[in-house]
């Protein structure tokens, strides 16, 4: 595999597994950056980190694209509040991107350690959370709340990014009142958006390892379709058990970065 550098065969079959398990993962609940991140930062150990962020983003984007088709049998979803809050959060994502390099990002840590924390807590301690479908506000108002949440979020995940999906989900269930079936799905179709904004910006830079992005790209699909059939399968109450325990991992993962940077 000369096209591959000095990339093993089993360095790319350890990043593959890895992948596809991030898409399973990410497509129920977000989250797979738990796995596929730390999975490409140890099998390309002499990449730049900026690299291996590019590659992850690039083969991100299958299994959140294979994801958002797969929802779109089962979930009934607002077309244009999703439409709005993925172009949205294109525009962030890319924005996010474009200052990563010039912004700090460990003062970050402890906020959204504190953030996850939360989410954790108000989730577990709300049983029937997202179990139904309850849509609060007038339809105007809530596609207003899409678009300016999708355009935060979109720059967090840009300039930052672990816990996206996750925080979309919530928002979606909390804030607009969606079961976490369809907010699932809509984050799905806002994760790919804010894939392709970074994407873009990384490609500009020339930063992204497209050879090795675009082969871990179908495992990721594989297991985002997965994922997503299983979560279809399982309903809201299924995605809600795994959504805690992503939350609690991306607590444990958060926490332990936190005290590493400071």
């Amino acid at each position: 595999m000369d096209f591959l550098g000095n990339v093993s065969i089993a360095s790319m079959l350890f990043m593959a597994s890895a992948a596809l398990c991030a898409g399973f993962i990410d497509a129920i609940a977000g989250g797979g950056g738990l796995i596929q991140l730390p999975a490409l930062l140890i099998g390309l150990p002499q990449s730049a980190t900026v690299q291996v962020l590019g590659t992850n983003k690039l083969s991100s984007i299958f299994g959140t694209s294979a994801a958002a088709f797969m929802y779109r049998k089962r979930a009934r979803v607002d077309l244009f509040l999703t439409l709005s809050m993925a172009a949205a959060a294109l525009v962030g994502s890319m924005s996010g991107a474009a200052l990563a390099s010039q912004i700090p990002t460990k003062a970050m840590r402890p906020m959204v350690f504190l953030l996850l924390i939360a989410v954790g807590i108000y989730t577990w301690r709300k049983p029937v959370l997202g179990h139904v479908e309850q849509m609060r506000h007038a339809l105007p108002r809530r596609r207003l709340i899409a678009i300016l949440v999708g355009a935060g979020m979109g720059f967090y995940d840009g300039i930052f990014g672990p816990g996206t999906g996750t925080f979309l989900i919530l928002v979606l269930v909390v804030v607009l009142g969606y079961e976490f079936l369809s907010a699932s799905a809509i984050a799905k179709v806002v994760n790919v958006a804010t894939n392709a904004g970074a994407i873009f910006i990384f490609g500009i830079h020339g930063v992204i390892l497209w050879k090795i992005g675009l082969l871990l790209g179908i495992a990721n699909i594989t297991g985002g379709a997965l994922g997503a059939r299983v979560a279809m399968r399982g309903g809201s109450v299924f995605i809600r058990k795994v959504f805690l325990v992503v939350t609690a991992l991306l607590i444990v993962k958060v926490g332990i970065d936190t005290i590493t940077y400071w």
